[in-house]
């Protein structure tokens, strides 16, 4: 098979490439490297399953394919990115999905959209059913988000009631895993990253609002066999049912890490969700899926991982001082 990935340098498209790869598939990836990096699908440059094409999906996408499936992950799913950044993550929302959608069209693959649990916003539904539509500020820092997401559902609904178009369509909860920037506000990568540091944690608000998190494997998985289903358009929420505060999840981090139980308070966000909780019943009767991998190996994986990260960067701010200290003495 022939699969394109739409942001595969990025944190949940480079693990998909991984098994995509894996299992003998040719892949080509589209990146703008804007929040992804090729560190991520370095394994594989210069090998014969990849190709790799540094664009942005928001202007002519030069691709003839034939493609069998299209993983659209192009966008940036950091709440600091796209505070940053709001026009560009509207154009992808909407510029770039209506790319790829042609792109799909033109080529008869079946087309596989990233959207998100942001569609509920604040929800006043839990957990969050696919039925359910929603409650966002369309006007808050957050919409250009959520509604960018929103308004790519709607077109790519419209698509396929006209005949046009193969999709299916995911709403991905909060996902974490190796690979996860520590710079990108996740909250995840923002308390392994503290931790390991041996920084305070920065919880914003009481820490009381809830989460539940997927780890990154048990996504891939599912993406998968939903791009086998075909002319199946979902939505289909993909997320773990576990729900858990932030504060848990603050313990459960320095519990793994060994770090001292320290937080420090900040404002809540404006318009950032109090719960959220994904019903996944779709996913298992549509799919056969559901999580496998409990949170404390998940997160035991991705802290191994941060560590690493982590060491080799010392180790190199270690070189350079080091290569530094000899060019001043010979000079």
């Amino acid at each position: 098979m022939q699969t394109l990935v739409t942001g595969g340098a990025g944190f949940i498209g480079s693990h998909l490439v991984d098994v995509l790869i894996s299992r003998g598939q040719r892949v080509m990836v589209v990146d703008d490297l804007s929040s992804g990096s090729l560190a991520n699908i370095s394994q594989h440059l210069g090998g014969g399953n990849l190709d790799f094409v540094e664009a942005d999906i928001c202007s002519e996408l030069p691709l003839a394919g034939p493609f069998d499936v299209i993983f659209n992950l192009a966008s940036s799913a950091s709440p600091r990115y796209f505070v940053e950044r709001p026009l560009e993550t509207l154009m992808v929302g909407s510029i770039g999905v209506r790319n790829v959608i042609e792109l799909a069209v033109q080529t008869n693959a079946r087309l596989i959209q990233a959207s998100t649990s942001e569609v509920y916003g604040e929800p006043e539904q839990h957990p969050q059913t696919e039925s359910y539509w929603g409650n966002v500020n369309p006007i808050g820092p957050r919409s250009v988000y959520d509604e960018s997401k929103r308004y790519a559902e709607a077109m790519i609904a419209a698509y396929v009631r006209l005949g046009r178009l193969d999709a299916g369509i995911v709403r991905i909860f909060n996902t974490y895993g190796p690979r996860l920037a520590a710079s990108d506000g996740r909250v995840v990568s923002n308390f392994i990253d503290q931790s390991l540091r041996g920084l305070p944690l920065s919880i914003h608000g009481d820490g009381r609002q809830t989460r539940s998190f997927c780890y990154v494997d048990d996504l891939v998985r599912a993406l998968l066999i939903f791009a086998r289903r075909r002319e199946r358009l979902g939505p289909v929420n993909l997320g773990n049912p576990q729900e858990l505060t932030i504060l848990e999840l603050a313990r459960a981090v320095t519990e793994l890490t060994g770090a001292e139980d320290a937080i420090v308070h900040h404002p809540l966000p404006q318009d950032d969700p109090t719960q959220r909780r994904p019903d996944i019943s779709r996913a298992r009767e549509l799919l056969g899926w559901e999580p496998e991998v409990s949170l404390r190996d998940g997160l035991s994986r991705t802290i191994e991982w941060f560590r690493s990260e982590l060491d080799a960067s010392r180790r190199q701010a270690t070189e350079l001082g080091t290569q530094e200290q000899v060019t001043e003495a010979g000079a």
